[in-house]
């Protein structure tokens, strides 16, 4: 069994594809598959079900593709410890939901950057579905997630910084004067809210059929950035978070709800896998955006 096998193996596990997997390997497909079939033959099972143009790992391909990152890992944490002294470099895979991506992870990265110019960084959006899987796959080194508390057995999750819902809407709009404003106010109005991926939407969905309230029409948008602008030209309510729309209530353009029932609140949480090795780029990381995010939560208190 040769690392580049074990290299290779864990691109197609990633990719899906033997032509994908080749092409980001700069190999010819015809080695990525001769590496596969004599790791397969070494190995006396199949590690992968041939489905038309895609492959899925198979169970024995599974347990193969959790002792290949452990593997992997310990190869690059020699190769760092060894090459590079004090100087801390590399390169980390972040992952965030859009509103992260916008207003959160820019100061963390400006920051980064600052301390740290030698690591390479990418960024990625990516939906709280399919998380812990993203995670273990070796996909990305960490991921931002806002949504309420939350704690997985393979996953070690860090809250940050506590991040308030509101529920806003035009200026216009009757509700926008009321003294204060409950559920019983939104029953038949309107409301844009973001993808049904989105963890703080899904949460209040829940809190209006508790309460019993059926809104008039639910549109669902991808982009923050597009919601805000259609509750501004009278569309409909929404629910976003402080740090979204902050800009925009200073503006007078969209207005905060006097709500009289439980605040709605999630939680900017950083999540990695417990078994992921913790590279000097990704502990130098982890330090950053959490001392970045304490502040912020120091400044809004």
């Amino acid at each position: 069994m040769e690392l580049r096998q074990l290299t290779t193996f864990r691109m197609i596990a990633q990719t899906a594809s033997f032509s994908r997997s080749a092409n980001a390997l700069n190999y010819a497909q015809s080695t990525v598959s001769a590496q596969i079939q004599s790791l397969e033959e070494e190995l006396g099972v199949s590690l992968f079900d041939r489905l038309g143009k895609t492959v899925v790992l198979t169970d024995a391909g599974q347990t193969l593709l959790n002792y290949a990152e452990k593997i992997l890992d310990l190869v690059d944490e020699a190769q760092l410890v060894i090459s590079s002294g004090d100087v801390v470099t590399g390169s980390l895979t972040i992952s965030a939901a859009e509103t992260l991506c916008a207003y959160r992870m820019p100061g963390i990265l400006r920051e980064f950057r600052k301390r740290y110019p030698q690591v390479e960084v990418i960024l990625r959006f990516n939906p709280e579905a399919n998380l812990e899987q993203a995670l273990r796959d070796g996909a990305m080194d960490v991921a931002f997630i806002m949504a309420e508390p939350f704690q997985a057995t393979n996953l070690i999750v860090q809250p940050l910084t506590s991040e308030p819902l509101l529920i806003l809407a035009p200026p216009d709009h009757p509700l926008a004067a009321a003294e204060t404003v409950s559920f019983a106010d939104l029953q038949n109005e309107p409301v844009i809210l973001t993808d049904r991926t989105c963890l703080y939407r899904r949460m209040f969905l829940r809190a209006l059929r508790t309460a019993g309230v059926q809104p008039a029409t639910i549109m669902e948008f991808h982009s923050i950035e597009a919601i805000k602008q259609s509750v501004m030209v009278g569309l409909g309510l929404t629910l976003l978070p402080l740090i979204a729309v902050k800009s925009e209530i200073a503006q007078g353009k969209l207005v905060p709800l006097n709500w009289a029932g439980r605040d709605f609140q999630v939680v900017t949480q950083m999540a990695r896998h417990k078994d992921k090795w913790l590279s000097p780029a990704l502990q130098a990381f982890l330090e950053v955006a959490t001392e970045v995010l304490a502040e912020a939560e120091v400044t809004r208190s």
